[in-house]
């Protein structure tokens, strides 16, 4: 082999180390910027905010954009990625409406430490705010369109035999505030939810049911919750004479029959037995306002675990002894 040969394959091995060694360096470098760049620094964050809140009378989205700014603890990523931002990224955040303070008709304010309830919200997870710049976050929430309305729930419960309600059916909110245009408004007199249907109830319910949505229209609520109490009962019959309250003195009022047969409807087991504690009674004010002289006997109170209670016959004769 000649020297020139030997020479020029020198060359090409000393050519490819060079390579070598200056991508090593570079991906060198490469990692101990990423290594940087995932420890914590700390720097300042700004973010545009849209607001929205359920405010009686009020759209449901601010108008505005507030620009909220902090000094912030993250990643060299986060504040790279930020800073590199040529446009912000708007942020919808929903806020208490217990954290909005209502400094004018249609401004409301987020101030001191409740701006701290939405850090993540603001500039996301694994972000500590030290201190924020912006002091007060003025949102307007422009007036609409509204009333109240009640909220119907279509049902059809059916209990499993020797069970029953022991409370009424239940729901919340009973009512919503829908906003929509004039002539949209005056045709709502009710919101309805889903239908609910339950069969062979043997056990307590309870859940949430969707409100059936509107064209056009907003609702304060898209949902209720419900509660269906159950209990097993057991039934006690029992003879109840019937007492006279509020007898003026020297007055004597005789009651046609004098006891009543009476049906309860018990939560099962029984704590106590509640046949000793129930009365009946007429009241003589009831009496007098009557043109007939029959009258329906009251109770003062039920006992502890009676559920309902029926009572036959339903009404009384009664005549007053001079």
């Amino acid at each position: 082999m000649s020297l020139r040969e030997r020479i020029g394959r020198h060359k090409k091995a000393l050519g490819r180390e060079w390579v070598i060694l200056a991508a090593s360096v570079l991906i060198a470098g490469l990692i101990w910027f990423l290594s940087q760049l995932s420890n914590v620094y700390t720097g300042t964050i700004s973010v545009p905010v849209v607001a929205q809140c359920n405010i009686d009378g009020h759209r449901g989205t601010s108008a505005n954009t507030v620009v909220v700014s902090a000094r912030c603890r993250t990643d060299g990523f986060r504040l790279v990625r930020e800073h590199s931002r040529k446009e912000k990224r708007v942020v919808t955040v929903a806020f208490d409406r217990g954290d909005l303070r209502r400094t004018g008709p249609e401004t409301f304010c987020v101030i001191g430490g409740a701006k701290n309830n939405y850090v993540s919200q603001f500039f996301g997870e694994g972000t500590a705010v030290e201190a924020f710049i912006t002091d007060t976050l003025r949102f307007i929430f422009p007036t609409e369109m509204h009333k109240k309305v009640p909220v119907e729930v279509p049902r059809s419960l059916h209990c499993r035999s020797q069970y029953m309600l022991e409370a009424p059916f239940s729901y919340s909110p009973d009512s919503v505030t829908v906003y929509a245009q004039s002539d949209v408004l005056e045709g709502i007199e009710k919101v309805t939810s889903a239908r609910l249907v339950m069969t062979d109830l043997h056990t307590s319910q309870h859940g949430i049911l969707r409100l059936e949505e509107i064209p056009g229209v907003r609702m304060s609520k898209t949902e209720v919750s419900y509660e269906v109490p159950v209990s097993r009962y057991v039934e006690l019959r029992t003879t109840v004479p019937i007492e006279v309250w509020n007898l003026p003195a020297g007055h004597q009022l005789q009651v046609f029959p004098p006891t009543a047969s009476v049906v309860m409807r018990c939560a099962f087991p029984l704590k106590k037995d509640p046949v000793a504690s129930f009365k009946l009674y007429i009241d003589y004010r009831d009496f007098s306002a009557s043109l007939s002289g029959r009258c329906a006997p009251r109770t003062l109170r039920l006992p502890s675990g009676v559920l309902e209670y029926q009572v036959d016959p339903e009404v009384f004769d009664c005549v007053e002894v001079k």
